[in-house]
């Protein structure tokens, strides 16, 4: 029977700078980083979180405009997107209340959107 998420990918162009992205600006961890091919592979972890996020490298990578590839939990919606804000971090939506809670959507380094709510 399946138990758990292991990871989720994330397609990149760019691996280098999404890793500096996800890292220095969304406070992601460093799980592994090591050569695969032509590519890295390089998984990041969230704090309190089992599932790893693979930032994957995919060239011909187009980011869906309306569909997020990642989804997280904040504790405080709005703090969170003004720290972020502060660290020049693109925001297409600010925090917006819905009936099934807060929530905020920003661009990543490679132009997916990354969904944040309670």
């Amino acid at each position: 029977m399946l138990k758990r998420v292991k990871f989720t990918c994330v397609p990149v162009q760019d691996q280098a700078r999404a890793l500096e992205f996800y890292t220095k600006k969304l406070g992601l961890k460093v799980f592994t980083d090591q050569p695969m091919g032509e590519a890295r592979w390089i998984e990041l972890k969230s704090n309190g979180a089992e599932t790893m996020v693979v930032l994957f490298k995919q060239p011909s990578h187009k980011p869906s405009s309306d569909t997020p590839a990642l989804v997280f939990v904040a504790d405080n919606v709005q703090s969170t997107y003004e720290e972020l804000k502060a660290k020049g971090v693109e925001f297409v939506q600010p925090p917006k209340k819905a009936p099934w809670g807060e929530h905020a959507i920003l661009k990543d380094s490679e132009g997916n959107l990354v969904l944040f709510g309670t």
